[in-house]
């Protein structure tokens, strides 16, 4: 059995009883590890994805649906035969541990995921939206199935946590900050005028969007990604951030 725990905010920690387990990682985000007794752990490239363990066919087309939508996500499996403890990290990002209820998801950018245990489904779904934006057209699942199933997700910065479960707000998020959400699903509202076809954007005109009946809790990183589409007369991006001026000496 196995347990993740969050160490100095940076660090995933993997605590595990007894053998016969494993789980998934990042592959390379292995930073050191310790055993009563002899190493007892070993890690593994994972070829076509977590689900090569269940049934080929279907781990072809995970593979295949994952390099189509950028949801790609090179894996590692640890797997273990005793006691032990091991840690995970990945560039001085923050972890974040949750542990899922059966049957709950955790929609997550593939490239915030850290690991997550056996008990955890992994999928991509496509959400129907991403005209504006590279990070609104899929996302990678992990739904669990069991008592143990924990997920470890990296967050540039401290993480942000907004959720209008118990007071039935409207939520919204900048797509390219967000770095998962569990409950339902958003809408995209979007914000394109005649400005910013003359390179005036504000620069916030696509948001994901959940309405009191869309119940979830949201995890946002105070860092955003580079995307955005060409719409303007100067060729800015919409959406896009500007860019930190250097300062000349």
């Amino acid at each position: 059995m196995v347990k993740f725990e969050t160490l100095n905010e940076l660090c995933l920690k993997v605590t595990n009883q007894g053998g016969g387990d494993f789980i998934y990682t990042k592959a390379g985000a292995f930073i050191g590890g310790e055993c009563f007794g002899g190493k007892n752990y070993t890690f593994t490239k994972v070829m076509l994805g977590p689900q090569e363990n269940q049934n080929i066919g279907q781990a072809l087309l995970g593979q295949l649906a994952r390099r189509m939508t950028g949801e790609n996500l090179p894996l590692m499996k640890a797997e273990f035969s005793g006691d032990s403890i091991t840690y995970y990290a990945n560039d001085q990002q923050h972890v974040v541990v949750y542990q899922l209820a059966p049957n709950e998801t955790i929609s997550v950018e593939s490239e915030n995921i850290l690991a997550f245990t056996r008990e955890c489904k992994y999928g991509v779904r496509f959400l129907g939206q991403g005209v504006v934006s590279q990070k609104g057209l899929a996302t990678s699942t992990l739904t669990g199935q069991g008592p143990n199933s924990y997920v470890a997700v990296l967050v540039d910065g401290n993480p942000l946590v907004i959720s209008n479960i118990q007071n039935g707000s409207t939520l919204e998020a900048d797509p390219d900050a967000v770095v998962c959400w569990i409950g339902a699903d958003p809408g995209m509202r979007t914000d394109i005028s005649w400005r910013n076809f003359i390179g005036q954007s504000s620069g916030e005109s696509y948001m994901f969007e959940w309405s009191p009946q869309q119940p979830a809790t949201v995890i946002i990183q105070p860092s955003e990604r580079t995307s955005g589409v060409d719409v303007s007369m100067d060729g800015s991006v919409s959406g896009s951030r500007p860019s930190t001026q250097r300062r000349l000496y």
